[in-house]
């Protein structure tokens, strides 16, 4: 396995950029298309603590899921939004890059060159 992983959505303009970045610098990472395999709820929890970031803080509000779901009543309720999360993979914030212990999100995709 890769020590560089890229939770990855080829239809994201940062996430692409972000991989391209990557590979500029010789690194090929395991990329995770999360829409298609979502992490599990551990991972989740793991990759929020990497980021030191609460699961509100990671959720993409301006998704209809968001509103759909009614998320902003339940901004404070961390198990219930990771659950959404995992349910609908589409509210997590694009693209994470994790190595070992630490994890960055590409907004902008320079922001991983910390972790690199």
């Amino acid at each position: 396995m890769n020590d560089v992983i890229i939770y990855h959505n080829p239809r994201c303009s940062k996430s692409r950029a972000t991989l391209a970045l990557l590979r500029e610098k010789g690194i090929e990472p395991d990329v995770v298309e999360y829409l298609k395999n979502p992490p599990d709820e551990n991972d989740l929890a793991r990759i929020l603590g990497m980021l030191e970031l609460e699961p509100i803080e990671l959720i993409r509000n301006g998704e209809v899921e968001y509103t759909e779901l009614g998320l902003e009543e339940k901004k404070d309720d961390s198990g219930e939004l990771i659950r959404q999360m995992i349910a609908h993979p589409i509210l997590i914030e694009r693209p994470i890059v994790v190595r070992g212990n630490r994890a960055r999100i590409g907004r902008p995709p320079e922001n991983v060159l910390e972790i690199l």
